[in-house]
């Protein structure tokens, strides 16, 4: 009977896992009202700072967060396995070509993933740099539990916490939001 209730837990938990994972691919954030649901933008005052980030890259090095700062840094939280993960990767990168001379790098935190297939997934969709973490340590550090992803985060040029979007993006609702924080003047 414990096996039994063992296994039914088990592919509980992987239904529940993938769940984040199965949404529309075309859903949004930035436009109407309902696609609205899944993005939180906080006021510059109600700002908490980000979460520390370090870790290995996926192609070699590391990445500190910390080496950031005074730029706007839009973390994206992905899986090669993730549909909706593969729908935005075009619109991600156009976001960053289009927005990286005012200031703006873009980092990836693959999550709950093998390396080699999470290389293969990146080549030639993201020029910027993503850290390995098959565990999803980072995504509990910045509350996005590791089945919700795909997940979007802006960080303001103050290392503050200032937009978290919990669906896959297109570059027409993104770039907006990025442009606009980047506009913002630095308090730090």
């Amino acid at each position: 009977m414990a096996r039994r209730t063992r296994v039914i837990a088990l592919a509980l938990a992987a239904v529940v896992a993938l769940g984040g994972c199965t949404g529309e691919s075309g859903s949004g954030a930035g436009g109407s009202a309902g696609r609205l649901s899944t993005l939180v933008e906080r006021e510059p005052a109600e700002r908490k700072p980000a979460p520390s980030v370090t870790g290995e890259l996926l192609d070699g090095g590391r990445f500190d967060l910390s080496s950031a700062r005074g730029q706007v840094v839009v973390v994206n939280f992905w899986a090669s396995w993730c549909n909706p993960c593969r729908a935005e990767a075009a619109h991600l990168e156009a976001v960053y070509q289009a927005t990286k001379a005012k200031g703006v790098t873009f980092l990836g935190i693959n999550i709950r993933d093998d390396r080699d297939r999470a290389r293969a997934f990146e080549r030639g969709r993201a020029s910027y740099p993503s850290i390995f973490d098959p565990a999803g340590r980072m995504a509990l550090d910045f509350d996005v539990p590791p089945s919700t992803i795909p997940a979007t985060l802006v960080i303001d040029r103050s290392g503050r916490l200032a937009v978290v979007i919990r669906t896959a993006v297109r570059q027409s609702d993104l770039q907006p939001i990025v442009e606009r924080i980047a506009g913002e003047a630095s308090d730090g």
